[in-house]
This record gives C-alpha cells, sequence and structure tokens, in this order.
C-alpha cells in the first residue's frame, strides 16, 4: 500500500474485534481501536504494531464524537470503519425491561448511524471508503428468546442497506456481514461444552471475510 490507511473498530474485545484489529493491522492499516475496557485496550496495543487504544462507551454520543475528532487528528480520517459492538440479552418480549431493548438499540443501531455520519464526508471527499457492520442472523428472524436484542440487529441490517444506496454511488461501500454460527470464545466454549471444535466459527475467518468485503470490487 502506497498510503497507510486508518481502520476504525468499535467492540474491540477478546473474540471477533481482536481479530478484526490483527487483521487489518496485518495488511498495513492504522488501527483504531475502541471498547469501554481501558485494560483489554492497553494489552492489545501493546501487543499489536499499528493500533492504538480510544477508550469509549458508544453509546455516548458526545464521546464517540470527540473520540472519532481524536482519531482523525491522530491517524487520519478513517478509511474503514467496522462497527462491531453489540448489545445483546436473551428473554422474551413478556420478561425484558424496555430499557434493555432501548439500550441495544443505541448500541447496535443508533451508534452505527452517528459512526457513518462523523466519517462518511471523508470518504465522499476521498471518493473510496468502507462502512462495514458485523452482525448475525437475529437480524433475520425474531426468536422467542430474542425480543430484547434482535430487533436492533433487524435495524441495524436495514440502516447499513439504506447507507448503502445513498453513498455507494459517491464510492462508498457499506456492507453488512451476517455471522450465522456461535463464535469460538470462552463463555460459548462454555455454553456448549459438548460442542466438538468445528462446531464453532474461529474471530479470525471472521475477521479475514470482513478484510475480504472491505477490498471487494466495486
Amino acid at each position: 500500500m502506497t498510503e497507510q490507511r486508518v481502520c476504525l473498530v468499535t467492540g474491540v474485545g477478546p473474540g471477533t474485534g481482536a481479530a478484526l484489529v490483527r487483521r487489518f493491522a496485518k495488511e498495513g492499516y492504522k488501527v483504531a481501536m475502541l471498547a469501554r475496557s481501558a485494560d483489554r485496550l492497553a494489552e492489545l496495543e501493546s501487543e499489536i504494531d499499528n493500533a492504538t487504544a480510544f477508550v469509549c462507551d458508544v453509546t455516548d454520543t458526545a464521546a464517540l464524537t470527540q473520540t472519532v475528532r481524536a482519531i482523525r487528528d491522530t491517524l487520519g480520517a478513517p478509511h474503514v470503519v467496522v462497527h462491531n459492538a453489540v448489545g445483546g440479552a436473551m428473554g422474551n418480549f413478556r420478561e425484558i425491561a424496555p430499557e434493555v431493548l432501548e439500550n441495544n438499540f443505541r448500541i447496535n443501531t443508533l451508534a452505527l448511524l452517528h459512526l457513518a455520519k462523523l466519517t462518511v464526508d471523508d470518504m465522499i471527499e476521498a471518493g473510496a471508503g468502507v462502512i462495514l457492520c458485523t452482525g448475525n442472523t437475529s437480524a433475520y428472524r425474531g426468536k422467542a428468546n430474542f425480543a430484547g436484542f434482535a430487533p436492533t440487529k433487524a435495524a441495524q441490517r436495514i440502516l447499513v442497506e439504506s447507507i448503502a444506496r445513498d453513498v455507494g454511488p459517491l464510492g462508498v461501500h457499506a456492507a453488512f456481514v451476517a455471522i450465522d454460527a456461535v463464535i469460538d470464545v470462552p463463555w460459548t466454549r462454555k455454553a456448549f461444552a459438548d460442542r466438538p471444535d468445528d462446531f464453532f466459527c474461529q474471530p479470525d475467518d471472521i475477521a479475514q471475510i470482513c478484510l475480504d468485503v472491505a477490498h471487494q470490487p466495486r
């Protein structure tokens, strides 16, 4: 790459988020890592070259705005934005508190809206850019115990489609990557302890697909 581009990743945890950071950094990107855990980010920052930590709660619009500005000032305008932060909850519609659904909507959908609005102008000016969202099967179906979660992922998917139709003709690629699998992280290994290794989807494989989608021909 003749120019070192910037990738912004939200929801950098021990699974998919960390894998995304490693894969884009390996590709030569300067990666801005966003999460609420300063300790986790500091650990990854010490392990991964070209990765910079930015502690941020994506539901805090003012903090998210300041963080994106700080990334632009220190690393440059993001060329790729991967919204990987996720809010989830289990329970049927009679059990969940409305506040749970509202908070998940703020994480999954509103944060995506703000991220896109904060970064897309630079992409349009450059004539290129990518807005990706890691999703899951809940965006396509409403199972009984996913009432506090699935509606927000469905809204997220539709928002990505709306963004794609709007700025795609201007050179900005927007895509929703649906992960129809159980991701291999410690809590899923515990929850599905009787399952074989090949039951789980590997975070590194997800990261590779996201990189491929970000670089796919227009």
